[in-house]
């Protein structure tokens, strides 16, 4: 295999366009799985989707062109899966099971083309709406952030030379392998590539999954990039996002059907997939209020993923949970993946080691860690908290309570609405 000089090609970015988003595959795997189940029950259901900056200090506006931003994203809209693509995905087996998605599915996938955008700038920000089918406008929330955060990244190493970019990346290649040798310490680590939506840069994150998987071995259990999955021949990461959760939410036409909103998607989602792909995520609302009024048969369910609590914490509620319910943590699953570093996966994986069975999603300190890297000293790579989410339904506003204030999104009044009915209380921010 030969590498590609990621700084030469930084470089020379000379070309009319330079595609960050050059396959309908560069997407995270779960968004197939949601789009899979979404066509199945909710083909007709209007989404919007929005960007929100939670970095405010990052005046995105101000650093990315309108035109180069216009002129990635309608060169994501002009492309299709190809036919190779498509036999890929039928062919391959994911989570051991073949014929993963239907040919039907796989048929109107052929076709599938991303909805239009409403784009405007407001006071240094970009406002980002992606409206449409929930089947079409989903798909936009990854390739969406990952050509924002890469023309983000590119437009700050304008005119470094040539030795400086390859100092840049050599210091930011030895940071990254000095996180695999830490890694390499855990013996029964499970850690896959959960990186795509905040990546420094397409070939960044290609750079850094090759490495992980000659560095870590059998260990490295795959990527949730289904692009880089299919490249490298490895096993696709990924299950399920709070955007259905969210959307069946805002769906509900009263307090009773909104509080049994997130067990339905678990039964929905469960008509079609099983297995490991059974790992609930209890924070859309708050995991107190998630856990208290489960179902019996959840805990029957392969795992969970706690997403926005602080992970240790999290883990212990959840198989406190399983305890009660009368089942062993020792047969179950917890996946990690909110913010973590090489410090929190050793944390985590030495307090839960011998209780429970683990795996790592490791994103934004993965793929877009160049913090300290510049020869010049300058934080200006250092990554953004950029997010796109689910912001209306059929024209209602949605909402997502979290786990961490920081992160809830919604407007004001609905936010206090959704509290009041879920009953969910925050953890301190994080």
């Amino acid at each position: 295999m030969t590498l590609t000089d990621i700084a030469t090609r930084t470089y020379n970015h000379g070309w009319r366009l330079d595609p960050i988003i050059r396959s309908l595959l560069d997407t995270d795997f779960y968004k197939l799985l949601m789009l899979q189940m979404i066509r199945s029950f909710h083909p007709d259901v209007q989404v919007t989707f929005s960007l929100i900056n939670r970095s405010r200090h990052i005046r995105l506006a101000d650093l990315v062109d309108e035109n180069e931003l216009r002129a990635q994203l309608d060169h994501a809209r002009g492309l299709r899966f190809s036919k190779k693509e498509l036999i890929w995905l039928a062919g391959n087996s994911f989570y051991g099971r073949t014929q993963m998605f239907s040919p039907d599915f796989l048929a109107w996938l052929a076709e599938f083309q991303l909805p239009e955008y409403e784009l405007r700038r407001v006071d240094g920000q970009y406002e980002l709406h992606f409206s449409g089918p929930w089947t079409h406008s989903t798909m936009w929330e990854v390739p969406a952030l990952a050509i924002i955060n890469e023309l983000r990244a590119r437009r700050v190493m304008v005119g470094q030379k040539r030795f400086s970019l390859d100092v840049l990346y050599a210091r930011a290649k030895a940071k990254m392998w000095a996180k695999v040798e830490r890694l390499q310490q855990l013996p029964e680590l499970r850690l896959s590539d959960f990186g795509t939506r905040r990546r420094h840069g397409h070939l960044w994150q290609r750079w850094c999954v090759e490495a992980l998987k000659e560095g870590l071995g059998p260990r490295f259990t795959g990527t949730s990039n289904v692009l880089l999955a299919m490249d490298n021949d490895l096993e696709a990461i990924g299950t399920n996002a709070h955007e259905l959760p969210m959307v069946l939410a805002a769906l509900a036409d009263s307090d009773e059907t909104m509080l049994g909103a997130p067990y339905r998607v678990l039964e929905e989602w469960s008509k079609v997939y099983g297995g490991n792909l059974l790992i609930a995520l209890p924070d859309a609302f708050g995991t107190t209020d998630f856990l208290r009024r489960a179902p019996d048969w959840v805990a029957d369910w392969t795992g969970f993923r706690p997403d926005s609590a602080p992970p240790i914490a999290a883990g212990e509620q959840i198989i406190a949970w399983w305890r009660e319910k009368g089942r062993d943590p020792r047969e179950k699953l917890l996946v990690f993946s909110d913010g973590l570093d090489v410090a929190a996966i050793e944390r985590v994986y030495q307090h839960f080691d011998g209780k429970v069975r683990m795996a790592f999603g490791w994103g934004t300190d993965l793929t877009n860690d160049l913090v300290g890297c510049s020869p010049d000293g300058s934080r200006a790579l250092d990554p953004m908290s950029l997010v796109c989410k689910v912001t209306r339904v059929n024209g209602q506003p949605a909402v997502k309570l979290s786990d961490n204030p920081g992160k809830a999104s919604g407007e004001p009044g609905e936010v206090g609405r959704y509290r009041r009915v879920f009953g969910a209380h925050a953890v301190s921010s994080q």
